[in-house]
């Protein structure tokens, strides 16, 4: 039996589902003996929406409703069920394992159009696979988000090296579009 990635999602979701929960990625990382089931989980929209609520009406900040995490308990709740689940259904080929469950944190990777939607309005760092203005690494409010692209308001970048000086990339402040094909890799920067 190999391991099916999609069957463990699929279940992990299931499980998941049932305690108010998103699965937002899932590793699968190590060798022969010491292999390593990694599921990052998140509130999921009804979740987020009454914890937003219950922010509001106690007076705290209106952004509770986009980062609006897991705590240790759901965590462990998750665990409990879906390591019950991945044994007695035996998805996990080969003997032992480690399963570790946790948030993605405050500095998450972004999967996808959804995650981007959902985090408009926050400051997020873009590493793209070709240049877009002269450079590949960008940091920005993500300003917009349609069905191709995302738009930043770029930020003040530190330059490495001096050979960027010149270069024809965007200035602080300016609007830039990065086509979703061309994303290599996204996450959010935690502001305080």
């Amino acid at each position: 039996m190999a391991f099916d990635a999609e069957q463990i999602r699929s279940t992990a979701q299931r499980v998941a589902a049932s305690h108010g929960l998103d699965v937002v990625e899932l590793e699968f990382l190590g060798g022969a003996k010491h292999r390593t089931l990694r599921i990052f989980i998140e509130k999921n929209a009804e979740e987020r929406r009454k914890l937003a609520e219950a922010a509001s009406e106690a007076g705290s900040a209106a952004g509770a409703e986009i980062l609006a995490g897991v705590t240790h308990g759901d965590c462990e709740a998750f665990s409990r069920d879906f390591g019950t689940v991945l044994d007695v259904e035996d998805l996990i080929p080969g003997g032992e394992y480690t399963l570790e469950v946790s948030s993605p944190g405050l500095d998450r990777k972004l999967h996808g159009r959804e995650d981007f939607r959902r985090f408009a309005g926050m400051l997020v760092k873009v590493q793209t696979f070709e240049p877009v203005a002269g450079n590949r690494h960008w940091q920005g409010r993500l300003t917009e988000v349609n069905e191709q692209s995302i738009k930043l308001q770029a930020s003040e970048r530190k330059e490495k090296g001096a050979a960027r000086k010149g270069k024809d990339a965007a200035k602080p402040g300016a609007e830039v579009e990065i086509a979703f094909a061309n994303v290599e890799k996204a996450n959010l920067v935690p502001e305080f």
